[in-house]
């Protein structure tokens, strides 16, 4: 559809429809395509591929329209039904401010002579773009005094932030998914018992997975809008063909787990293919960032509440499996302002009964029947809240609900995690006697008699290598009955493969957009063996989960808030009015982020060293040669660990926000340690480092080039290193020509 810019309205046309956007007030209102001729000096600013809503970031600013600028196509779903993804959007002010360059595609036929190639090209900075658009927003000043000029800055610099925030949510987590054609925020279940009628898509949704439902509010009230109201999920769609080959093996030289080969050659009909398809909706309902949103509201709502649908596609058969996440149902908290808050409980036994109540009300409802899969530790600190969630289950007393406590890190403990196969063995009939959805060309065949809500303290981690547990063992069973599997065959290798990445590629969304970071343990849901580049990543995912609580998720909470049509309490404009206090808390956070990592690597490496092997420490360090890194870069991107026997080199790639590689290296191979100044292309060195020599197959010459992490013009990281290298020398007893 094409966006057209006149004086008083952004106007929006998709054929002989016309959307106007005043902007003077952000009213909406339907037109007919010829009305454009009525319009003011209407220029076209380029093509659009839909409307989410608009948003008002504070009572006294404009109100702002947000549009889908970029879509990725996703998959095709049963019935050939297109899923996209939303990549890129454009805000415009609704105000008589100019817009910037919305780099928008342009549209052949109403560009009116403008110079500028068919599609503009993203900036590499999305909020260069905004910062430009901001600075000329000015707000309205009744009188010239410096209080109100005061108040005004300060409401633009939060609108700024927030806006930033914003662009952030849609753009850098991959978090929002739209079919114009197929109903995403329902389950085929739930699609298949509905009453067939012509009514919009929108019209049919479930509302608890409505995310843009308060946005797009002005066009719901209006019955002729209906052409404009996409629905549109938070959450997670990853769709994949897969091919039951058992003569061919899982190739990892030819792909990465991170992108799953796309086979595009045809597949000899010996080999049996289906679709499969992992579609996760988020409630909008008690929505939020971690440590913001805990536990359940006075409505019965919980945090992180998330449906999980598995839906396999075989010829005409449609067979789906659902499952549900969300925070343990009662009042509880943890104060985010320190690493790994001890949590508490917020209201008594008494007071949070008819909550609890009215949670599991609505679950009954929705579901019939609900299998409790509580994972929280049975000792030490989250011990109170699952205490709590298990007395409140037995208050409630419902022959409804199956409470099942498994503790994950006892079972699970030294990183093993393929016990949970231990918890799937145990429920394995309850699995059974659940069933699934199961729909052909006639009907439903089968329907689903309940539903496993897993849980542990965040709902992510734990409870996502669970339900991926649970998940396989219904697909083989499914596949089984439609004959897809041999009855007493595995899923193939490939497969299960690309399954496993699946189901870590929607851990990791799902942790993205609760806690702000990808999924600790996820290396286990994609390989099904913990490795120490998984480790060392999960070491450095807890550290970013600190960060980012302390200085983002206050702007993210009130993003997500505003986009609800909730009021922001939390006072945001302390960060600006004490902006000496928030520089201060920004530099503590810089000191202790290495201490916190360092701890981190020790605990993780005593988990990893067999029992004949003696930890010596772990470093957070960087890799300075200039051929592979800038030498301005300043984050952790190195971690070294040391035993008595080895040393571990494992790189951490800070873009991708997890460790690609690792080395381990015997002492033995270790010929020399060298301190001093670090290479450099160009210039003066400018601080020291530390080269350790080693043979690779009895060949010399091979080195790593490493240097401390320093937070100030005034360190070199000598010092760091000249205790490395004492730690160094008692721990490789003697091995080292120094």
């Amino acid at each position: 559809m094409e966006l057209f810019q006149a004086k008083d309205h952004y106007i929006l046309q998709s054929g002989e429809r016309a959307l106007w956007c005043s902007r003077r007030d952000g009213s909406l209102q339907l037109r007919a395509a010829t009305d454009l001729l009525l319009a003011w000096n209407p220029i076209c600013l380029g093509l659009v591929e839909g409307v989410i809503g608009k948003v008002q970031l504070h009572t006294d600013l404009p109100w702002w329209l947000l549009l889908i600028r970029q879509k990725a196509l996703i998959g095709k779903l049963p019935g050939d039904h297109e899923v996209c993804k939303i990549t890129k959007i454009a805000v415009i002010p609704l105000s008589e401010t100019e817009p910037q360059d919305l780099e928008l595609e342009l549209c052949k036929k109403h560009h009116f002579g403008i110079n500028k190639p068919e599609k503009i090209t993203q900036s590499p900075d999305d909020t260069k773009f905004l910062l430009k658009t901001l600075t000329q927003i000015k707000s309205n000043v009744s009188a010239p005094n410096k209080k109100k000029i005061k108040e005004s800055k300060e409401k633009e610099k939060l609108e700024k932030r927030l806006l930033e925030e914003l662009f952030k949510m849609f753009m850098d987590s991959d978090s929002f998914y739209y079919s114009l054609t197929y109903d995403l925020t329902n389950s085929v279940q739930r699609q298949s018992l509905c009453e067939k009628t012509n009514l919009p898509l929108w019209r049919k949704v479930d509302d608890r997975f409505f995310w843009n439902k308060h946005m797009i509010e002005d066009l719901i009230t209006v019955d002729v809008m209906d052409f404009w109201i996409i629905p549109i999920i938070q959450g997670f769609v990853q769709i994949e063909e897969l091919v039951v080959n058992y003569s061919e093996s899982s190739d990892d030289d030819k792909s990465s787990p991170e992108t799953p080969p796309q086979e595009s050659t045809c597949v000899d009909d010996v080999h049996p293919t289906f679709l499969v398809a992992l579609i996760s909706r988020r409630s909008r309902h008690r929505a939020g960032m971690r440590y913001k949103r805990r536990g359940v509201d006075k409505n019965g709502n919980v945090a992180n509440y998330v449906e999980t649908e598995q839906l396999i596609h075989v010829h005409n058969h449609t067979l789906s499996f659902i499952q549900t996440r969300g925070s343990v149902p009662v009042f509880w908290s943890q104060v985010g302002y320190r690493y790994n808050p001890r949590p508490r409980l917020d209201k008594s036994e008494n007071e949070t009964v008819s909550c609890f109540r009215a949670h599991f009300e609505e679950q009954l409802k929705n579901y019939k029947k609900q299998v409790i899969i509580n994972l929280v530790d049975q000792t030490g600190r989250e011990k109170i809240i699952g205490d709590a969630y298990l007395k409140q289950v037995l208050l409630y007393n419902n022959a409804n609900l199956t409470y099942v406590s498994f503790d994950f890190h006892e079972h699970c403990r030294g990183m093993k995690f393929e016990n949970v196969q231990t918890l799937t063995d145990a429920i394995h009939d309850i699995i059974l006697d659940m069933k699934w959805c199961w729909v052909d060309q006639a009907g439903v065949i089968c329907k689903q008699e309940g539903i496993f809500r897993v849980n542990c303290m965040d709902c992510l981690d734990r409870t996502n290598v669970v339900q991926a547990a649970i998940a396989r063992v219904v697909m083989e069973q499914q596949l089984k009955k439609l004959g897809v599997m041999p009855p007493e065959q595995p899923l193939p290798v490939k497969c299960n493969r690309i399954y496993q990445i699946m189901w870590a590629n929607n851990g990791d969304a799902i942790s993205r957009q609760y806690a702000g970071t990808a999924a600790l343990k996820g290396d286990f849901t994609r390989t099904g063996e913990r490795k120490l580049a998984g480790v060392m990543k999960d070491g450095v995912n807890s550290a970013n989960r600190y960060y980012l609580n302390r200085f983002r998720d206050a702007y993210r909470q009130a993003v997500i808030d505003l986009m609800q049509g909730i009021p922001v309490t939390e006072d945001l404009y302390s960060i600006f009015t004490k902006e000496k206090e928030h520089e201060a808390l920004h530099k503590e956070n810089l000191r202790s982020h290495q201490e916190l990592i360092s701890q981190l690597l020790q605990s993780y490496m005593k988990l990893l060293l067999p029992d004949d092997e003696k930890f010596h420490g772990g470093w957070a360090l960087i890799d300075c040669d200039p051929s592979l890194i800038d030498a301005t870069h300043k984050d952790v991107d190195v971690l070294l660990l040391l035993s008595n026997s080895a040393y571990y080199v494992a790189y951490y790639d800070d873009e991708i926000d997890k460790v690609n590689q690792y080395q381990r290296l015997s002492l033995e191979a270790l010929e020399k340690i060298e301190i001093g100044p670090e290479p450099t292309l160009f210039g003066k060195p400018k601080f020291s480092c530390m080269r350790l020599h080693y043979k690779y197959k009895e060949t010399s010459g091979y080195f790593h080039t490493l240097r401390a992490v320093v937070r100030s013009p005034e360190e070199d990281g000598k010092g760091l290193l000249i205790s490395l290298w004492v730690v160094g020398i008692w721990g490789f007893e003697g091995l080292l020509r120094v």
